[in-house]
This record gives C-alpha cells, sequence and structure tokens, in this order.
C-alpha cells in the first residue's frame, strides 16, 4: 500500500504509541508510519498517526497545543503520579473543600507554568529514560521545565470526603504532564493527589469526531475504503498562511528554490505553497532580503510518491 497523509487515531487503553505504529503498519503493510507524540498507555484519545510521507510533518503538529480531560482525586498520591502507581502518601479529605477554592486554585495555573517531569516519563537523563532509572528504585534530579496553560477549567466535582474528585478540561502546550498538573492542583488545595484517569480529546486541529478506531481501518483496508478516512498532510498545517504560485513555479518548487513573496509576513513565518490548481506543494519560511520578503524551503513535498 503507498498512502501519503495523515490517519486520527481513536487511540484505545493499554496500548503505548509506539505499538500503535506497530499495529498500523500490519494493517496497512507500510513501513514508513510515525506518530505525533507519546501516550501512556492508560490514556485513550486523540493520536495522530502520519504515513508515507506525511511523516515529514509529525514535529508541526507535536508543537500544536493538546486538550485533555482527566480527574483529579485527592487524598492519596502515587509513585506514577496516576491511578496505576504505588501509594506514596494517603491523607483523606476530612473537611469538604468549596467549589470557589478549587476554582481559584486551578485559575492559579493557567498561563506560563514551571512543572518538573515525572520519574515515570519517557524523558532521557544521560542517555538514561527515567522511566526506565524509576522502576530501578532510582530518584534523580529534574530540571522543572516552562509549559503552557491555554485553558483550564470544572468538568465536574464531587467534593464529599474522603476522596474528592475534581474532573477537569485543559488545553495545553506540548510537554506538559497532565499527571504533574494533578498532583500540583492537589498540593494547592493541601492534599496528597493523582490522576484518576485521562483522554486527549483534541491534538491540534484533530478532535475525537474525526478519529477513527483500528477495527474501522482494518475494515476500510478490506473493502478498499482506506482513502475516505485518511486526511491531506496539509491538514496539520492549516494555521499557516497559504500562497498560491503560477504553473510556471511549480519546477522552481520542487527544485527547492526561493520565491518571491507578493505580501508581507513575519520574519521566520511558515507559509503553506500550493498550485493555481490547489495541489499543497511544499512548506515555505519567509525571510527578508534587501528589504523584500522571499520564501525560502522549509519542507517540500512531491506527493505523487514514495
Amino acid at each position: 500500500m503507498d498512502k501519503i497523509g495523515i490517519i486520527p487515531l481513536l487511540k484505545p487503553p493499554g496500548m503505548t504509541s509506539h505499538d500503535c505504529v506497530g499495529k498500523l503498519r500490519r494493517i496497512l503493510k507500510m513501513k514508513k508510519i510515525g506518530h505525533t507524540g507519546t501516550l501512556d498507555p492508560s490514556v485513550i484519545g486523540v493520536l495522530p498517526i502520519c504515513i508515507g510521507h506525511a511523516t515529514r510533518v509529525v514535529e508541526y503538529i507535536q508543537d500544536l497545543p493538546k486538550e485533555y480531560v482527566g480527574t483529579v482525586s485527592l487524598g492519596r498520591s502515587t509513585t506514577t503520579e496516576d491511578a496505576d502507581g504505588e501509594t506514596v502518601e494517603e491523607r483523606s479529605v476530612t473537611t469538604p473543600l468549596s467549589e470557589v477554592e478549587v476554582k481559584e486554585v486551578l485559575k492559579s495555573f493557567l498561563g506560563t507554568i514551571d512543572q518538573v517531569p515525572p520519574m515515570y516519563s519517557a524523558i532521557k537523563v544521560n542517555g538514561r529514560r527515567l522511566h526506565e532509572l524509576a522502576r530501578e528504585g532510582k530518584e534523580i534530579e529534574r530540571k522543572a521545565r516552562s509549559v503552557q496553560i491555554y485553558e483550564l477549567h470544572v468538568l465536574s466535582m464531587d467534593l464529599n470526603p474522603p476522596y474528592p474528585e475534581i474532573t477537569i478540561h485543559v488545553k495545553c502546550s506540548k510537554g506538559t504532564y497532565i499527571r504533574t498538573l494533578c498532583v500540583d492542583i492537589g498540593k494547592k488545595l493541601k492534599y496528597p493527589a493523582h490522576m484518576k484517569n485521562l483522554q486527549r480529546v483534541a491534538s491540534g486541529p484533530f478532535r475525537l469526531k474525526d478519529c477513527v478506531t483500528f477495527e474501522q481501518i482494518q475494515e476500510a483496508v478490506e473493502d478498499g475504503t482506506i482513502d475516505s478516512i485518511i486526511k491531506p498532510l496539509d491538514w496539520a498545517l492549516l494555521h499557516y498562511p497559504e500562497v498560491r504560485v503560477n504553473l510556471g513555479q511549480v519546477p522552481d518548487i520542487y527544485n527547492g528554490k526561493k520565491i518571491r513573496l507578493e505580501m508581507d509576513f513575519t520574519e521566520g513565518q511558515l507559509i503553506r505553497v500550493y498550485s493555481m490548481e490547489g495541489t499543497f506543494l511544499a512548506l515555505y519560511k519567509a525571510v527578508y532580503l534587501e528589504g523584500e520578503a522571499w520564501g525560502k524551503p522549509e519542507k517540500v513535498f512531491r506527493l505523487e510518491g514514495e
């Protein structure tokens, strides 16, 4: 099978992102497949999978904001910061929390925050992944990283003792650990906490309603309708402005030559380049040379074949 595009997969529980890629390789009988960001095995939801030349846009999808729905469970913290870990501290809530207090705490996380990555994560330190060290019983110092919380609000609350739960919707930048956010929310409420469950509901432009299951993909391969569930690779780039070039400029694009831009763009702005007929050709970057706006090739896509 020789396909190019993006499949918005509904990731099931119990599989790593790497497992999902392996299964799709078997279903599609393709090798050139890549996922767009690691999801823990227990997390379900939106996982865009790039196939063929679309693997070249993985980095741009990874950079886009993500949205999650998860539940903060107060009264118990764990080694993994989620429900799968062993208990570290348990201190049940005896006095009911107020909704106002919870909402004020959530509001304090909006904007740029610093997070210390959990030990049970895929981050590498000195060539070793943190989760490998954690499973050996080791804990090392981790540097805090800045992340962005664009939106954070309550979907539901059960604040009754002894173990209150707060279900939240989060829109955040790449690199945000929702597990750690849940723990930090608990700290501000003065209780140990962990993330009870998590679902990714959006990754860039891809939302739950766009997603398909492995079973649906398998059926589409068998009945010859697989093209209907593969999104064009530029679908992940629609937040960038576009320009169109005439037929005579298309060979220049394919040969990686710069093009004169007829309108002004911000220096470094990425731009989608199309033929007049609407064929996606390349991703260019705006630069200024002697005061004139030019586009220089960032990624050129020959979609007629691998």
